[in-house]
């Protein structure tokens, strides 16, 4: 049961990992498009 709610802990730390630097790469490529100078 203990081995159990480890591996449940574990995986919800590497889940919400995850989702934050997702977040983070799309928060980037949001303020890298706002800030471009056009190409013209």
């Amino acid at each position: 049961m203990k081995k159990l709610l480890v591996l449940l802990a574990s995986a919800a730390g590497a889940f919400a990992l995850s989702k934050q630097i997702k977040d983070k790469q799309a928060e980037n490529r949001l303020w890298a498009e706002a800030t471009d100078t056009p190409q013209s």
